[in-house]
């Protein structure tokens, strides 16, 4: 099942869990919904993945990390249930 999700704005995100550009060969940016527990992931592919109940302790972590492709990789990618979401639109 796919369901649409926006980019939140940054007042209405996650304090710590904004969804801003990042210096990443393999994240483009990150959004972290902390009412769902949804972590909704953009690659430089320009492929989307939202990852399911992703705990606020997770997101924040990532958000800390230097390599933030390397933490995901290492600590989401094969942890969580994901969705493919449709490609944003530029």
């Amino acid at each position: 099942m796919r369901r649409a999700y926006g980019w939140r704005s940054c007042a209405a995100s996650f304090a710590v869990a904004r969804s801003s550009r990042m210096p990443s060969t393999v994240i483009r940016r990150f959004d972290y919904a902390p009412d769902r527990r949804e972590l909704t992931v953009e690659f430089v592919t320009g492929r989307r993945y939202v990852y399911l109940d992703v705990p606020p302790a997770e997101a924040t972590a990532m958000r800390s990390a230097f390599a933030k492709g390397i933490y995901f990789n290492r600590r989401i990618r094969d942890r969580y249930k994901w969705q493919e979401l449709p490609p944003a639109r530029r």
